[in-house]
């Protein structure tokens, strides 16, 4: 029988993103399927009382897409594929605009190369 998926079993999630999740009330894949990302980046600001780093909204989507396809190629696991693909509409340029310094906090996700 297959061992249910965790959260720390999802590609580019950390121990910063697993305590966030935690901070939204979200302990299983299972709950991370059923979350829209821009709806857990802005309940995640308002928690905090601070705007996140938009990668952290990058790595929200990443991670709900897993959730919901087990099977994703894992190009789309990646929080940089998301990433790209936010700064590629127009509301994403936008939001760089007053993003200010991107390096905010690059939180503690997971690269290639740490594995």
């Amino acid at each position: 029988m297959a061992t249910e998926r965790q959260l720390a079993d999802l590609i580019s999630i950390g121990p910063a993103m697993l305590r966030d999740f935690n901070m939204l009330g979200i302990l299983s894949v299972a709950q991370l399927a059923k979350q829209e990302p821009r709806k857990m980046y802005e309940r995640l600001n308002r928690k905090t009382g601070q705007r996140q780093d938009p990668c952290v909204l990058d790595t929200f989507c990443a991670a709900v897409a897993q959730a919901r396809n087990p099977r994703l190629p894992a190009n789309q696991c990646e929080w940089w594929y998301w990433s790209r693909k936010r700064k590629s509409t127009k509301t994403g340029k936008q939001q760089r605009r007053g993003a200010g310094v991107h390096g905010v906090s690059q939180r503690d996700r997971r690269s290639p190369a740490e594995g």
